[in-house]
């Protein structure tokens, strides 16, 4: 019979209060000048009573004295009871809690994760280097200290299996169509990254509040060879432009000629002209013409 294996519900933050730390020194000095006083009495009049009631005020000044702990602002505190959590302090400022709650400090604010250089494989398995910056904080505190073992740990960790699955996920470039490509769809890749990222740290109460690629590159050993066939692109790219502008010139140029009746051209002086007329678009040098003086047909 398989028995099924139940995993252990996530925590949840409890806020909770926290008693004015001022009002508990009031009571702390109040405490302690009694019980001093108690025991100099004691000493001075040699009665064993006044020393007795003046120590349990003494050690009660110490005892609240534990209790008393600082948040500062974006900083929370979680208590814990004998083992069991007993809920979250937001509150800033110098306050009192039970001195037999220990009292961990857990920090609100942004952080940045500046993530290492990578090597992997994108969609069509060309190996780059890839790297990400990710901007998060602590939303549950609860989650954060109880559901993982070290969020910072593991924000890090699940920050490098997110962008590793991002390049294997897209291809570098050279998308087919409206495929998103990692160079040239920058802020979908960023957005997709992102989600991913809140998806995989909400288990440890983190929050993304940014996820951008930093460093995208092909790796060394393929730089070179995949600069040169970028290049070839580009050439043949500008090339097919050049060609499409110059036959819509050409065919202009043929059109205006025999709307207005400028001259008549037979098929082979048309083919001539559109020989020239191409030759002078799509050179890559400047074109020096031959002036020809006689008639059109010598």
């Amino acid at each position: 019979m398989n028995q099924e294996i139940k995993s252990s519900s996530a925590n949840s933050e409890r806020p909770t209060g926290a008693a004015s730390g001022w009002l508990v020194v009031s009571l702390i000095i109040l405490l302690g000048f009694v019980g001093i006083s108690l025991v100099v009495t004691s000493i001075v009049t040699e009665v064993p009573l006044y020393f007795v009631l003046g120590l349990p005020c003494i050690l009660g000044g110490v005892f609240f004295a534990c209790g008393l702990f600082t948040l500062q602002p974006n900083t929370a505190a979680v208590l814990i009871l004998f083992g069991a959590y007993k809920g979250t302090v937001r509150e800033s400022g110098f306050l009192w809690r039970n001195p037999f709650m220990k009292k961990e400090k857990v920090s609100l604010r942004a952080r940045n994760l500046n993530g290492d250089k990578l090597k992997v494989n994108d969609l069509r398995g060309n190996p780059i280097e890839i790297a990400a910056v990710v901007v998060w904080r602590v939303e549950d505190t609860a989650q954060a200290s109880f559901d993982v073992d070290d969020y910072d740990q593991y924000v890090s960790v699940q920050s490098e299996s997110a962008v590793r699955h991002l390049a294997n996920t897209y291809a570098y470039d050279r998308g087919e169509g409206n495929e998103v490509t990692l160079r040239s769809s920058t802020e979908t890749v960023n957005e997709a990254l992102r989600e991913e990222l809140e998806e995989r740290l909400s288990k440890a109460g983190v929050s993304v509040e940014e996820a951008r690629l930093t460093h995208l590159a092909y790796s060394p050993e393929i730089a070179q060879v995949m600069l040169r066939r970028q290049q070839a692109e580009a050439i043949v790219d500008a090339r097919t432009k050049i060609v499409q502008g110059a036959v819509g010139m050409v065919e202009q140029a043929l059109h205006e000629i025999g709307k207005r009746g400028v001259v008549e051209l037979d098929d082979e002086r048309k083919a001539s002209m559109v020989s020239n007329l191409l030759v002078v678009l799509c050179g890559e040098s400047e074109v020096h013409p031959v002036v020809n003086t006689g008639t059109l047909y010598s």
